[in-house]
């Protein structure tokens, strides 16, 4: 996994392959539950709601050590700098959480019944873990893999090291038990592409500032009067489903 300082840039190439790779209905808030890794609406609640502002998120699904973990990650994969906000920011552990409580995240639109058994990439995703099942299991498994390696949590590692673990997951080659290393990193970091993206209803995209940061509208009614500026910068900020402007 590249950090953010290898290369000039590399945020802003990151987060347009994010946008490229995250359904457009994660962005704009749509139902998009038949798909294994999309953004659905958790209760129908905004996360921009003034209560919200006012006290910390506690989160539902995470006890306290998973909860630091998935603060930790996401910081990781996306941290915040000149470009615009990081993950911790844009409220994306949050989203996550509230994902949890989601028919998604239970698999309820899943078959998922036996046999089990991987087969070739092309057939998809075959484990008999839901969502909630790789994040519990995940985040524990890669905890005991830390404190084994390095003598500390995930959470209590230093940016480089955290880095490091996140890296080897990607690729495959942590050795880590219960979930496939690449399995558990692929939720860990679609989800938190979802989050920073998503419209503000689903928990993340706080402020919607991921949206000014690369220009998105947002939800906005129409767009007649700019269809044919080409070439010209879209004047006006992003709208929410809800109403929110910014």
């Amino acid at each position: 996994m590249s950090t953010p300082s290898d290369k000039p840039n590399s945020r802003r190439r990151f987060l347009r392959t994010s946008v490229a790779l995250v359904p457009i209905a994660s962005v704009a808030g749509c139902d998009l539950r038949s798909s294994p890794s999309s953004a659905t609406t958790a209760g129908h609640a905004s996360a921009a709601s003034a209560d919200a502002e006012r006290s910390p998120y506690k989160p539902t699904f995470f006890d306290a050590k998973e909860w630091a973990f998935v603060q930790a990650a996401v910081d990781r994969l996306i941290p915040a700098d000149a470009e615009g906000p990081g993950a911790l920011d844009a409220g994306v552990p949050e989203f996550i959480d509230r994902q949890m409580e989601t028919p998604y995240a239970h698999g309820a639109t899943w078959y998922m019944q036996a046999p089990f058994q991987q087969g070739v990439p092309e057939l998809g995703y075959q484990l008999k873990l839901v969502p909630r099942d790789v994040y519990r299991l995940g985040i524990a498994a890669v905890d005991r893999y830390c404190e084994k390696t390095h003598g500390k949590a995930f959470a209590d590692l230093d940016a480089a090291t955290r880095d490091a673990v996140l890296g080897a997951l990607e690729k495959g080659s942590a050795p880590i038990d219960d979930v496939p290393p690449g399995v558990f990193f692929g939720q860990l970091l679609q989800n938190t592409r979802e989050g920073y993206f998503c419209d503000p209803v689903h928990g993340g995209n706080r402020g919607m500032a991921a949206w000014k940061m690369i220009g998105f509208p947002g939800a906005r009614a129409d767009f007649m009067d700019f269809v044919n500026q080409n070439g010209k910068p879209y004047p006006y900020g992003p709208v929410s489903i809800n109403g929110e402007r910014s």
